[in-house]
């Protein structure tokens, strides 16, 4: 009899940080994301000026979805695959060699300027081209063709960071390939996000005794998605004129609209008790803000309300999400309780407050001097506590 997941996992004698794939990752990339802040906040106010091929925005967007947002879905599919397809998980040196992969890749674009556009570009490719074809190779050996999507997404982040690299080498900075990896990752969130907050919340309501229930997926969920994949769309090639900017901004609203009622049919007010429950309300939260503030830039031609809306995405709903995953994951599979401690809610607040005082620097550029570092220091509180309590669970043994 072949062994199970968490068997392979256990018959691992080496380090255990490389038992299983959400343990570096996670880990790494939490500090990851912490660093590349402390570094992009002093960076934008002027006070530093780092030796890069890359322009303090290129290199900000670049980090954040091309470095950090891969390492964390890295973590989440090498735990979720296995048991998607009956399969045992790439653990030990594999592992290592997939994570050195990417720690090859943080290292390219702080030498860029050395490497030159071209050896950057496949240096930092090696990564997700090295993800995609290991999750490939176990989807189509357990036959999980309804897993196949998630290759999908891959490449599609393949092609939009391919793209940002011919636009940085040719333009000098990059608004489609950054756009389109934000727009994949939003979509992303809504999917997986549609699956589990209705679910652990039903859950947890359960639990408690309640009759009434989030509302299942359903073809009103099917709609909300397809309404926001189709603006995300026009908003990806709204800079390069393919499409109406006035109808763009209405599909965006319409989204917006949509996204918001999805939510409020998961009842996020019932779970206020239950902070590893309500985190992924408020991740979610901000995908519908996103949609109405890049509505209405489309609308109102704000380039305030533009930003506001990218910072809603990223630092709101990737920042928030990721985190909310990261932490009810690692609580799961290192077999703790799931039980949010004072830190982790710590944690929770920090990243809620990071994404507020973001958005709010772009509506009120005059504070910029002040919400700016608010922001960074809120994310980088936020990631650096993960790293700190959840340290010794992702680096030791499982219970």
């Amino acid at each position: 009899m072949k062994p199970t997941t968490m068997e392979r996992s256990r018959n691992w004698t080496g380090p255990a940080v490389l038992s299983f794939g959400f343990r570096p990752f996670f880990f790494c990339g939490a500090l990851y994301a912490a660093g590349l802040i402390a570094v992009w906040v002093p960076w934008f106010l002027g006070f530093i000026n780092p030796d890069t091929a890359f322009s303090p925005v290129a290199w900000h967007a670049h980090e954040l979805l091309f470095g950090y947002v891969p390492a964390i879905v890295a973590g989440f599919l090498m735990t979720a695959v296995p048991n998607w397809t009956g399969r045992l998980p790439v653990v030990g040196w594999p592992l290592a060699a997939l994570f050195a992969a990417w720690a090859a890749g943080r290292l390219g674009v702080a030498g860029s300027t050395a490497l030159g556009p071209l050896a950057t570009a496949l240096v930092t490719l090696l990564f997700p081209v090295a993800l995609a074809a290991v999750m490939g190779r176990e989807i189509v050996a357990g036959r999980n063709w309804r897993n196949l999507k998630v290759l999908g997404v891959l490449f599609v982040l393949i092609g939009a960071q391919s793209l940002f690299h011919w636009e940085l080498w040719r333009f000098g900075q990059s608004t489609h390939g950054a756009r389109l990896a934000v727009a994949t990752t939003v979509t992303l969130i809504m999917l997986v996000g549609g699956r589990i907050i209705p679910s652990f919340t039903g859950n947890w309501l359960k639990k408690q005794g309640a009759a009434r229930l989030p509302a299942p997926f359903s073809r009103f969920d099917q709609v909300a998605v397809g309404l926001g994949v189709l603006a995300l769309a026009g908003w990806v090639a709204r800079d390069a004129g393919l499409v109406d900017e006035r109808l763009t901004g209405a599909l965006l609203l319409v989204a917006g609209i949509a996204q918001a009622v999805r939510l409020a049919r998961w009842q996020p007010h019932r779970t206020l008790a239950e902070p590893l429950v309500l985190v992924l309300h408020v991740a979610y939260a901000f995908i519908p803000a996103g949609f109405l503030l890049a509505g209405w830039a489309s609308v109102a031609g704000s380039v305030a309300h533009g930003s506001a809306a990218l910072h809603a995405w990223t630092a709101g709903a990737i920042g928030g999400m990721t985190l909310a995953v990261m932490t009810r994951a690692t609580l799961g599979h290192t077999g703790r309780a799931l039980v949010a401690s004072w830190p982790t809610i710590a944690i929770y607040a920090a990243v809620t407050v990071a994404a507020g005082a973001r958005i709010a620097a772009a509506l009120a550029p005059q504070r910029t001097m002040l919400l700016m570092p608010l922001a960074g220091v809120a994310w980088i509180v936020a990631f650096l506590l993960f790293g700190v309590v959840y340290g010794r669970m992702l680096l030791t043994a499982r219970r």
